[in-house]
């Protein structure tokens, strides 16, 4: 029997997020199918991504993100192609069996039909630090527990460390 993990990023996974699904994938990792969703960001909120970026001390981001203002739909979408490309190629490379789709619903919804739809057993969310909606549990994987009856692992993008979820 496949497993099926669901596996929703921010941006395209690196060679560190790879290793961490390998270690958790284990060492049946060929009877695990991963399944990989990438929003295309067509909303931001400003003001979190603003202060996320102030936490990390990055003033230039900070205040670039800002004059930019909402993200082009069409960009958005071709940086989320592009990304779950890339996160395919890095899984195959490394042998694990993957799938992915590009969706402009709201991620964590997104998530909650994956889970259903590839009746999975667990769910894996890799962002990178945001301050404002980790600190007041507002980030994509404590909103996806709430609503999951599956684990839900958060994970920092090319890091090992575990998100508060």
């Amino acid at each position: 029997m496949t497993d099926s993990i669901i596996v929703l990023t921010e941006e395209p996974l690196g060679k560190t997020d790879i290793n961490n699904l390998l270690t958790f994938a284990g060492p049946d990792s060929d009877k695990v199918n991963f399944v990989v969703i990438v929003p295309a960001e067509l909303h931001r909120n400003m003001l979190a991504d603003f202060l996320d970026d102030l936490s990390l001390l990055d003033f230039a981001e900070a205040f670039r993100d800002l004059g930019e203002g909402q993200p082009d739909p069409e960009k958005a979408e071709l940086d989320a192609r592009t990304a779950l490309a890339t996160s395919l190629e890095m899984m195959a490379a490394a042998g694990l069996q993957s799938i992915g789709e590009v969706t402009d619903h709201e991620p964590v919804s997104a998530l909650i039909e994956a889970v259903e739809t590839h009746n999975a057993q667990q769910c894996i969310v890799i962002t990178t630090p945001h301050a404002v909606a980790d600190t007041f549990r507002q980030d994509w994987a404590n909103r996806a527990q709430d609503h999951l009856g599956v684990p839900v692992l958060h994970l920092y993008s090319g890091s090992g460390f575990i998100g508060d979820s």
